[in-house]
């Protein structure tokens, strides 16, 4: 059996302006919870860059290398570790870099790019034993600075940077390299 519900009116009438005021309120506090987020969000521009704590990858392996031209006149072969190659947070680029001499030569580098300061910083020389060990200038250096280093601008303005910005995850970036295709348009030169 069903029974009908009384309707108390002037309870009704009472509870619902009490309602919509609390309505009224939670709007305006998710107003001002949104102002001041954007407000937060805004002023983070301002807020000094953080370098985010890297951890040094595995020692690189032939079949993960991807090669990269430099220029036709360069003397040592270039390539990337597709394993170590990373995005972090903090707008970095981080991979680690096999260069190799006409004569066999192997030198190996961890290192990064910044794209929005169009910086390069190098964190660790690779060994023969797999091990690595830090680099003594591991501070960070223009990319057309005093020591000119080619192959970090090549890959920069090639693969990783556009418009002052990362071009993509550390997926894509990978697959430019592996492709071969290039950024031409908005190079980090611009």
């Amino acid at each position: 059996m069903i029974f009908p519900m009384q309707v108390n009116h002037f309870a009704a009438a009472t509870c619902l302006p009490r309602w919509g005021a609390a309505c009224m309120l939670a709007a305006a506090a998710a107003s001002v919870f949104a102002q001041s987020k954007f407000e937060e969000d805004f002023d983070n521009r301002d807020k000094p860059w953080q370098e985010i704590a890297i951890q040094l990858p595995a020692s690189p392996v032939d079949e993960n290398l991807l090669s990269f031209q430099v220029s036709p006149t360069a003397t040592q072969d270039f390539a990337v570790d597709a394993k170590s190659l990373s995005v972090g947070s903090d707008g970095v680029v981080r991979y680690t870099l096999v260069a190799k001499s006409r004569s066999g030569a192997k030198n190996i580098s961890y290192e990064g790019i910044r794209c929005r300061t169009k910086e390069k910083k190098l964190y660790a020389f690779g060994h023969l034993d797999g091990t690595w060990g830090r680099s003594r200038r591991d501070e960070w250096e223009p990319l057309s600075g005093t020591r000119p280093s080619p192959q970090q601008a090549a890959l920069a303005a090639d693969y990783f940077c556009r418009d002052g910005m990362v071009a993509g995850t550390a997926a894509d970036i990978v697959a430019r390299i592996r492709r071969q295709q290039r950024l031409w348009a908005n190079n980090i030169n611009d």
